[in-house]
């Protein structure tokens, strides 16, 4: 018991060491999924959002269809901690072999690189006709998306427990140009563990636009959405500039 104890202790100060050394990285990556959601994943994962939530309405007796039973299937637990899970095994990757680097001399310059990319993808969302540019209006229509959208699809039936899960997992990796930016950003850490924090913030950030979708519907939620689309360009650009200000800092 001790023992497991003091691993717990041990890896919760590693995370506590990664979390204050990279806080802004953190902190920015977390705003990109509360911005980005709004511009992006509300009209792309949207959809996903809300098949899964008329399953799971349509699994509920007519009887016990309270206020509570709406909230507690939009909000999807399961599905939100997949594509968590999802996107911080990339981030350990991504940051991992970024890490492998860091002995270089040149690291330093590369993860400039990586969070100019970061911030040109972020741009790119902010001004559509370099959206255009970069490719991201068509990234969710690939073959490699069309494919895990396949292998998703049963699970769309039943979108609880852990195939609520299993869902979330798959559909973390549909091509998103949002998490590229976010992949990007996160891999300059040149930590492993630091780019898996930054992801899990990242999916955090991204999580309650997708809640209200589920609980108010898509076309519902555009009503006021649509005000708050005239400021989110302006938020990701500021976004994009302090991780091209990151970069700068970097390389200089």
């Amino acid at each position: 018991m001790s023992e497991s104890w003091s691993l717990l202790t041990a890896g919760l100060t590693v995370c506590r060491v990664a979390v204050q050394d990279h806080g802004g990285l953190l902190g920015g990556l977390l705003l990109t999924g509360l911005v980005g959601s709004l511009t992006h994943c509300a009209g792309m994962c949207g959809p996903f959002v809300l098949s899964q939530t008329a399953a799971r309405f349509e699994r509920i007796p007519a009887a016990g269809m309270g206020e509570w039973s709406r909230l507690r299937g939009a909000l999807l637990l399961p599905y939100h901690l997949g594509r968590a899970t999802t996107y911080a095994g990339l981030g350990a990757l991504a940051g991992t072999a970024a890490g492998t680097l860091t002995g270089w001399s040149g690291f330093r310059f590369a993860a400039a690189a990586l969070l100019a990319v970061a911030a040109l993808l972020l741009a790119g969302l902010a001004w559509p006709r370099l959206k255009t540019l970069l490719g991201n209006g068509s990234a969710g229509e690939t073959w490699w998306s069309a494919r895990v959208a396949r292998l998703a699809a049963p699970l769309f039936a039943t979108p609880t427990g852990w195939r609520g899960w299993l869902l979330g997992v798959l559909l973390g990796f549909i091509p998103c140009g949002l998490l590229y930016a976010a992949l990007a950003a996160a891999a300059a850490s040149g930590d492993g563990l630091a780019a898996a924090l930054a992801m899990l913030a990242f999916a955090a950030g991204t999580v309650p636009v997708l809640v209200a979708v589920g609980t108010v519907g898509h076309f519902a939620l555009a009503r006021w959405r649509e005000p708050m689309l005239k400021w989110s360009p302006l938020l990701l650009a500021a976004n994009a500039g302090m991780l091209g200000l990151m970069a700068w800092r970097l390389a200089v």
